[in-house]
């Protein structure tokens, strides 16, 4: 079959074996370490298919392709590290991007373009059935990063012109976050068990008072690192920007949500909080005459 077939078609076939043959080994890896049963015969179902398509397109390319061993190695652990979900989301989202041309390829084998299409509604509604604990609290992580974010980036802000002495400050934030995530975990726990998730609410709000108190010691840090406020300050900010984006890329991977959209409210929300805290404190400082 593949003699009939011209070199640039050639190309695609091969490049969607590769693609197939390659998710199969990611899949037949996870499927091998996962410990919940039900998720790891998902992922064995999902690279069983990713095999027989690989085998389809080698009827027509006649040659037997390697994975990409790079893109094995890295996408089985970062969902090791991340999350499947996280993992195998990016991937399929990598893919799509380097998609293989079907309508060239559908010239010569016909079924091709709707056995892709096919495939990939498959897939998708396999990978929907993965049931992965991480995610039924990313709302938690959401409430206790966010709150944080907003809450302590304006609180380290106003407390630098208020104080300007960076062991006082990072001293009043580490209180001021350890108390507020303490009380942030409490109130996410009350909250689930007045809605009657008492099976979900102790480990809701270790949820949230992990991502708070993460949150609060990364935004710290630089206040640590640096001797001038104003640096420390700079980098904090800076800090607090990069937290958001890996966070919002992260969710708006496994939530299929908008990046921009949900990059932007958070950035939004902390740098102007942030600003005016900023503001604050320089007005009281002048007002109240206080100099530390």
């Amino acid at each position: 079959m593949a003699t009939s077939i011209p070199e640039a078609v050639k190309s695609e076939l091969i490049k969607a074996q590769r693609r197939e043959i390659t998710e199969y080994h990611v899949y037949s890896r996870l499927a091998g370490v996962v410990k919940d049963k039900h998720n790891s015969e998902i992922l064995q179902r999902i690279g069983d298919d990713e095999l027989r398509h690989a085998q389809f397109w080698a009827r027509y390319t006649g040659q037997e392709v390697k994975p990409d061993r790079f893109v094995v190695f890295l996408f089985y652990w970062l969902a090791r590290i991340l999350g499947i979900t996280f993992g195998i989301k990016l991937m399929e989202l990598g893919e799509e991007r380097a998609q293989v041309n079907y309508t060239a390829i559908a010239e010569y084998i016909p079924e091709a373009e709707r056995i892709a299409h096919e495939e990939d509604a498959h897939e998708q509604q396999l990978i929907a059935l993965i049931d992965e604990e991480l995610l039924n609290y990313v709302g938690s992580m959401v409430l206790g990063l966010n709150d944080a974010l907003v809450e302590l980036t304006g609180a380290l802000a106003g407390l630098t012109f208020a104080l300007q002495n960076n062991k006082l400050v990072a001293l009043s934030g580490l209180i001021t976050g350890i108390a507020a995530s303490l009380s942030m975990a409490a109130s996410e726990y009350l909250s689930r068990k007045s809605e009657g998730k008492f099976d979900t609410a102790l480990t809701s709000s270790m949820y949230t008072g992990a991502a708070y108190i993460c949150t609060v010691v990364l935004l710290i840090l630089p206040y640590f690192l640096f001797q001038h406020h104003i640096i420390s300050l700079t980098a904090t900010l800076v800090v607090a920007l990069l937290i958001i984006l890996c966070f919002s890329f992260y969710v708006s991977v496994v939530q299929e949500l908008s990046f921009k959209e949900r990059f932007l409210e958070m950035a939004v929300l902390s740098m102007g909080v942030a600003l005016i805290s900023f503001v604050v404190g320089y007005l009281l400082q002048s007002v109240l005459g206080v100099d530390v």
